[in-house]
């Protein structure tokens, strides 16, 4: 896995100068860390479709279930802060594609992939946005918004491994 992420960092053109920009703006994406996950779970249960895999069973949302989502995207969230690229968070990755694509337990099943597609897009989105807001400079802003999403796209591609089994040449 570590191999198959420095590939794709080198193939979406993820280099030193990206890292560096993603380590310096940071601080400003943890400090929102909150405010980010709990609109991205706003934003999931506005949707039917999306919403059914965080209610009880009585229909409602599931408080207990949202927060341990929103702790789990919070550890994403500060792992790709920190642009982890350990084996130990590759393999965490893989993880949590495998656990969204086979999901055996819980309300809605398997989580499907254009769903998970769908909330990387509302991440970037996101943080677009805080950058926006935050740096004060657009330029600054566009190339936080483009290393950050050079990462996540990566992440993208390790979580649909779970979906959709690379054949290696």
């Amino acid at each position: 896995m570590p191999r198959f992420i420095r590939e794709l960092m080198e193939f979406v053109g993820l280099g030193e100068a990206d890292v560096a920009v993603i380590r310096r703006t940071a601080p400003i994406v943890l400090a929102r860390e909150a405010a980010v996950t709990d609109a991205l779970y706003a934003h999931f249960l506005q949707f039917p479709a999306t919403a059914q895999f965080f209610l009880g069973e009585d229909g409602e949302p599931d408080a207990g279930r949202l927060a341990r989502r929103k702790h789990t995207l919070g550890r994403w969230l500060r792992e790709t802060a920190a642009v982890a690229t350990t084996q130990e968070f590759s393999y965490y990755l893989l993880a949590v594609g495998l656990s969204h694509s086979h999901r055996a337990y819980g309300p809605g099943g398997s989580v499907p992939p254009h769903f998970v597609v769908g909330a990387m897009s509302l991440a970037q989105t996101a943080l677009a946005r805080l950058f926006g807001a935050e740096l004060g400079d657009p330029q600054a802003a566009l190339e936080a918004s483009l290393a950050w999403n050079k990462l996540l796209h990566v992440h993208l591609a390790v979580l649909l491994l779970g979906y959709l089994p690379v054949a290696r040449a």
